[in-house]
């Protein structure tokens, strides 16, 4: 069973507007990286030039926040739900 990734829906035109996509990987990372090999129009969307996610999008498996946990080194299992959310802010 592969790892079920949420989009928001900034993000989805980059994905054939699909609301979710299947990928695979060990890692918040690999999904991220089967993620841009099949929709290279996300790459720039999730990671910043230094290969960390980008400050401007939040991402979780399951419920846990990857920036407390190992970021892209958090690892995931089959049936996990990634999802990608844009930060708000505002006052």
């Amino acid at each position: 069973m592969p790892i079920e990734v949420r989009l928001p829906t900034l993000l989805r035109p980059h994905a054939d507007g699909a609301a979710s996509v299947s990928a695979t990987g060990a890692t918040v990372g690999d999904v991220f990286a089967d993620l841009t090999a099949r929709y290279p129009g996300l790459s720039d969307q999730l990671v910043d030039e230094s290969g960390s996610i980008h400050k401007f999008v939040n991402v979780y498996r399951n419920d846990d926040d990857v920036r407390y946990l190992d970021q892209l080194d958090t690892k995931v299992t089959d049936g996990d739900v990634v999802s990608i959310l844009p930060a708000v802010a505002g006052g």
